[in-house]
């Protein structure tokens, strides 16, 4: 008897309180990918969901258990979390992330697909004609922005949770041991020839953003100090600068009292403030100085895995 062929596609779905969409996410993502004609299987990660979604994700690996596999967590640990757990078990020699929230539609896949069997190994798709609020958009572009700045991570759409790898470049981001890096950062930079292609955007077809403005924030900031230390060198040269005013500041008080005679009233109060703050900048250049120190140590040591996982549905090949 002859052995089954070897799983082409992995689809790895982070769920979190998605009873409204799962429904409609399960008849769009299936036909799509069996129209594929190729091994295929679908990952989903429920990432401590308060609603029905864990029952509704046991009902649909019930009825497609040959392709359906279900992680679940006993606890809410993030979409980053609930993506590595799935990335540790993939089986598929190409692994695609997608929401559950049907904004990027699954009908997109073949789109990196096609990317990927052109010989990229990592595909970034990038939302077309967003269907997100002005505030979301513009604060998008700022971030981009501030990301090329001061990384060297070269993106479209940051934002975007539809995307290809090829299973070499999930290897690496497991063996990482990444906790809080940002993946498809993380995967750009073990790619050997990353690609981006274009996607349709749908707006949220039931319930509300599970980010939050300051998870947002938290994210990008994750990012930008996971592959940069840019900002911990600013905050030093700020110190720095600082540190040279006061010092001149110091310089030119002396120089017009002892030269010029003048502010024999006031030199003592002014004279205090100025070695007051010179010691202030002096410690915020330690401080710069000491956070170059950590940020590097942070980037060696952040290798601990946070979550656990409670049950998982699948059925062994």
């Amino acid at each position: 008897m002859s052995s089954p062929s070897p799983i082409f596609l992995s689809v790895v779905i982070p769920v979190y309180n998605e009873e409204a969409n799962l429904p409609l996410l399960f008849g769009r993502l299936y036909p799509v990918l069996d129209a594929l004609s190729r091994r295929y299987e679908i990952i989903f990660t429920n990432d401590g969901s308060g609603d029905r979604s864990f029952e509704l994700l046991r009902t649909q690996y019930t009825a497609r258990p040959e392709v359906t596999r279900v992680i679940d967590f006993n606890a809410n640990y993030g979409q980053h979390m609930a993506v590595m757990a799935a990335f540790e078990r993939v089986r598929g020699e190409v692994i695609v992330t997608l929401d559950a929230d049907l904004q990027n539609p699954p009908e997109e896949i073949p789109k990196l697909l096609e990317k990927i069997e052109s010989g990229h190994d990592y595909v970034g798709g990038y939302r077309l004609n967003r269907q997100d609020s002005v505030f979301r958009r513009w604060a998008s572009k700022l971030i981009n922005f501030v990301r090329r700045k001061t990384t060297n991570i070269e993106m479209t759409d940051q934002g975007c949770m539809l995307r290809a790898y090829r299973r070499p470049v999930i290897e690496a981001i497991v063996r990482s041991g990444a906790i809080n890096t940002f993946i498809p950062a993380l995967a750009y930079s073990f790619s050997s020839h990353p690609a981006e292609v274009g996607v349709k955007h749908e707006e949220r077809h039931a319930g509300v953003s599970n980010y939050s403005f300051y998870q947002l924030v938290r994210l990008n900031f994750d990012l930008i100090t996971g592959f940069s230390l840019a900002p911990l060198q600013a905050f030093t040269l700020f110190a720095m600068g600082c540190a040279a005013g006061s010092m001149a500041l110091v310089g030119v008080l002396l120089w017009r009292r002892f030269v010029f005679n003048l502010d024999r009233e006031t030199f003592g109060v002014f004279t205090l403030f100025a070695v007051l703050f010179f010691l202030i900048s002096v410690a915020m250049v330690g401080i710069g100085l000491i956070g170059e120190y950590v940020g590097r140590t942070y980037q060696v040591v952040r290798a601990r895995q946070r979550y656990f996982v409670r049950e998982i549905l699948e059925t062994k090949e």
